[in-house]
């Protein structure tokens, strides 16, 4: 398990291509080969979780032509006021994340949101430095210490006015406005 302070931006590429070269460009070495993670945001009935701007989320990711499949259980608290995203998080991997979104729901708890997203990740001095494919686009998102995301970002040739502190569904949201269509889950088709 981790329980940890989360300070991250994400910063918007034109393509997956574009977003390997310039995180190539910075020298950052791989982690995390891409895979596919799914993820499902649950709350109350209530939409206690939401009123707090809280995150219960379940992942299940998935390496392409991988059987088998991991999962996480992660809690975040709400965001604190920054030019980042900047919250508590606790994490814990799960054994079935499929059991687990099973039992949650026995409890009270029921999916409101699903996103989808293709992340490989990096590191570099300490910050770790994700290229996700969405399917609203493709960002770069680093989290790390101020200091160390604040310099990958400079290096990025990015300045604050580009970083995009929304979560992801915020993000599809705004898109789907944008797009003039419903916002539904965020998945791949």
């Amino acid at each position: 398990m981790s329980h940890r302070i989360e300070r991250e931006i994400k910063l918007s590429f034109e393509s997956a291509e574009a977003a390997r070269g310039a995180v190539s460009a910075l020298g950052a070495v791989p982690l995390r080969a891409r895979r596919l993670q799914d993820d499902r945001l649950l709350d109350t009935a209530t939409g206690r979780l939401r009123d707090e701007w809280c995150t219960l989320r379940v992942r299940v990711e998935k390496a392409p032509g991988d059987d088998e499949s991991t999962a996480s259980l992660t809690f975040k608290g709400p965001p604190r006021s920054d030019v980042m995203k900047v919250r508590e998080e606790l994490e814990t991997g799960v054994g079935n994340g499929e059991v687990l979104l099973e039992v949650l729901r026995r409890a009270g708890f029921d999916v409101w949101f699903r996103y989808q997203k293709y992340r490989e990740e990096f590191e570099r001095d300490g910050t770790i430095v994700a290229i996700d494919e969405t399917p609203c686009g493709v960002f770069v998102e680093l989290e790390g210490s101020e200091t160390g995301v604040t310099h990958l970002a400079v290096a990025l040739g990015r300045t604050p006015g580009d970083y995009i502190t929304a979560s992801y569904r915020r993000v599809w949201e705004s898109d789907c406005a944008r797009r003039g269509r419903p916002a539904g889950d965020m998945v791949f088709e």
